[in-house]
């Protein structure tokens, strides 16, 4: 159940960047761009590690 919403966070945040990006550049906020994309790494980073530990050795 929390792993559905950290992947579910990950994906908007995500779409957040790119929403930021897809602006004319005189109106992007390259804060809000670094904020963005850098939660969203460490989303996909939690959700790495979660699925690395659930394989089956």
């Amino acid at each position: 159940m929390t792993m559905s919403i950290i992947i579910l966070a990950s994906v908007l945040l995500w779409g957040a960047v790119i929403h930021e990006l897809s602006k004319p550049s005189k109106k992007q906020n390259n804060r809000k761009i670094v904020s963005l994309a850098s939660l969203g790494s460490l989303s996909t980073l939690i959700i790495t590690i979660s699925l690395f530990q659930n394989l089956p050795f």
